[in-house]
Parts: C-alpha cells; structure tokens; sequence
C-alpha cells in the first residue's frame, strides 16, 4: 500500500507537467511528513550525507570535460579520422559518424553531448552528399547512445554511487557490451546504405589517414589516461574525471586553440548548469531511496519476488518490461536514481552479478534514449536534423531494432559485460 501510495502521488504530479526532479521531492516529503513520523531533522541530514560522496564529484567534471571537448574542435577530428578509415564503404560518412560517436562518447561519458557534437559536423555534410535526411538522423540519434555505455560513462557513476558497486569495475565493465553495440550499429548501417545505394567517398590514403589520426590524437589520448589510469591504480574514477576535466581543458585552449580563453567562463557555466540538476536530482531520490528503505519496500519486493520462485530468466525478463516501461516517462536519470536501490538488492539476492546488472541497466537507458515520448537524444537530433519527433521514430527504428536485440543478449549472457572486470580482477 506504501508503495502504491508514493508511486501515485509521483506519477499525479508528473502527469501536470511538474519537472521530474521537484515531483520526486514532492511526493517523498509529502508522504514522509502526513503518513510517517520521519523527524525533519533526519529529511535534513539524508539530504546532506546522500551528496557527501566523494564518488559524485565525478560526475560534475566528466561532464566539465565533455563539454570542453565538445566546444574545442574534438569531434570534428575524430570525424575526419574515422570518415579517412570507412569513408569509402557503402554509406561511408554513417559509418564514420557511428565511430565516431564511438570514440567520442569514449572521452565525453555523455549521450547528448556525443549528439550534439557528432551530429551538427556529420549531418550536413551527408546531407551536401545526397545522403536522405531521415538515414543521417537515424545514424546520429542511435549513435549518441552509446554515451551512456562506453566508459566514462556518467550513467555507470551513477549506478556505482546507488548501489554502492565498483564505478572501475563498470567502467571496464562497459568495454565490451559498447564496442559491440557499435559494431552491431555499423553493421546496420552499412546494410542499409548497400541495399539503398547511398554514396561512397573517395578512399583516404594511407597518408591521409595518418594526418587525421595526427590531428586526433590527442583527444584520443584522454582515453587511455581515464581508463589506463584506473586500472593501473594510479588515481580513482574520481580523480580521473578531474584530471579529464583538466585535461580536456589544456587540448581545447591550448593545442587545438579552437576554444579562446574567453570562451572558458561560458564552457564553465554550461557544464555548471548541468551538474546543478544533475545533483539536484540525484539529491530528490537519495530522499526517495530513503523512503523506500524506511517502509522496507525493496525488503518486500524482494521477499515477494523470492516466494513466487521467480528464476533469475523471469526476474530479469519483468526488469527490462518495467524499464522499458518507465523510458516512455522519465528520463534515463531519473529512472536509473529511482529502480536501481529498488531492483538491485532482489537482483542479487537471486544470484545476478552486480556488474551485469549494471550494464543490463545501462543498456535500458540506451534504448529510452532513442524512443518517444521522452526519448533526449530524439529531441536533441530532431533540433539538428530539422525533423518532427513522429518523422524521427520512424527514421530510428531499424537501429532501436537492433538494440532491442542487443538487450536481449545483453541480458541473457552475462559473461559479455563481466569477463573484462573478472579477467583484470577487478
């Protein structure tokens, strides 16, 4: 009855309009203070102490970095890199937008930054090449998603501070599940443009490819210092995202000079803002994690679950359905801050690995990123590409297509998202 009672009071409130972060606070504080004798004092200190957490502060500077990358001239090298590598395939310039993407959601750890990045370079030029608008938009929208997946991936640091599991682990964790659903998207793409006969360009020389990848390097590198620096122990996710931040910082002003230092106050105040509600939400549903723990929901989700003899096939078949389900209202925050310290305290008591579960998660996010009504990469690429939201559901779907698929796998054989982190021992 708690349960019901919290979750009408959120879907009412969010059904007027109400922003989901204030419907969250809301609909706790209401339910805390008319139907429970919760002590303000207490509201107040699970206020403080669910941001006191050294982990969240990467949040704010992965996202510092990718917006300096994306302001500094980045994502129109690894464009050019990757257009020298596939350009000449069949529908060379999807192709080179899908890695792309890849890449730089690599050193952004942001699926509407890698959109909005990608897209606004890739689009145009495929479009002055004849390529039809509706594939272009298709590439780019399903192709940001990889933002959330590939490591630094924000979404994973959210995940590791709910449910307090490895934030390294799952970076590693999100290697190999990213760079297949990547391939499995040019794959998809590259179909498309061979049966419909889109254009080629001309094949880059070696030499050509070699200046590209020159010009690239050095937002490439930021890769491997995030990556190789967590695993070989030199510094935490945390200090890595600062030291990203940092770094991005030098590449954009410094050695592409394509940011001009009094560019850097309004970079600041972008990545500002969207940290502020970041953490504003991420304060609204520590107050609901809170209240699910104080009317031991979660405890009797968990028993219930158990009763029924749910297997770990059934459990995880109902958590993608109810995932699936809330990406049609919410946005992948929210339902990430909200589900993960409900489902994944019954995720393990069923024997599902932490890691796995977390990529399974992520993976969901993925595809609600990509569908209406709420889908941010399909607003983010309708602005773009000039399209309606109805035009750009049709475009996507032979790539959400694909990534349905993906989650099917992602969800059924764990050992793709757990080999890498078991095999570092991490």
């Amino acid at each position: 009855m708690s349960a019901a009672i919290i979750f009408g009071l959120l879907l009412a409130l969010m059904v007027t309009g109400m922003p989901i972060s204030i419907a969250l606070g809301l609909s706790v504080l209401t339910f805390l203070f008319t139907m429970t004798q919760v002590p303000i004092e207490s509201v107040g200190l699970k206020l403080f102490t669910g941001l006191d957490n050294f982990s969240i502060m990467a949040i704010p500077f992965f996202i510092l970095a990718g917006t300096f990358l994306t302001r500094g001239g980045v994502a129109r090298r690894m464009v050019a890199f990757t257009a020298s590598l596939v350009g000449h395939w069949p529908g060379g310039l999807g192709l080179a937008g899908v890695a792309a993407s890849a890449l730089f959601a690599a050193v952004s750890g942001s699926s509407v930054a890698t959109v909005v990045a990608i897209g606004s370079i890739i689009l145009p030029e495929m479009l002055e090449r004849g390529y039809p608008r509706r594939f272009g938009a298709g590439v780019i929208t399903t192709s940001g998603a990889l933002g959330i997946l590939l490591p630094p991936s924000v979404i994973l640091v959210l995940f590791g501070v709910s449910t307090n599991t490895s934030i390294g682990a799952l970076f590693m964790a999100g290697v190999v599940p990213g760079l297949l659903l990547a391939a499995l998207m040019i794959g998809v793409t590259l179909v498309i443009a061979w049966k419909r006969g889109y254009p080629r360009m001309a094949r880059a020389s070696w030499r050509e490819r070699w200046r590209t990848f020159r010009e690239s390097v050095w937002g490439l590198a930021l890769i491997g210092i995030v990556l190789g620096g967590i695993y070989g122990g030199i510094f935490t996710p945390t200090e890595a995202a600062a030291i990203a931040a940092v770094y991005a910082f030098v590449i954009a002003v410094f050695v592409y000079r394509d940011l001009k230092l009094r560019d850097v106050p309004k970079v600041l105040l972008s990545a500002a803002n969207t940290s502020a509600m970041l953490l504003y939400i991420i304060t609204n549903a520590v107050l609901f994690s809170f209240l699910m723990t104080n009317e031991h929901i979660p405890q009797s989700m968990a028993a219930w679950i158990v009763a029924q003899h749910f297997n770990v096939w059934t459990f995880l078949l109902v958590v993608n359905i109810v995932l699936l389900a809330a990406g049609n209202v919410m946005e992948p925050t929210s339902i990430l801050l909200i589900m993960a310290p409900i489902l994944f305290p019954i995720a393990t008591s069923l024997g599902v690995d932490p890691i796995h579960f977390g990529i399974l998660m992520a993976v969901n996010m993925e595809v609600g990123l990509c569908h209406p009504p709420v889908g941010l990469n399909l607003y983010v690429a309708s602005g773009i590409a000039r399209m309606g939201i109805s035009e750009l559901t049709v475009a996507v779907m032979p790539w959400l297509i694909a990534m349905l698929m993906f989650l099917v796998l992602i969800s059924y054989v764990p050992a793709i998202s757990v080999w890498l982190p078991h095999y570092l021992k991490m």
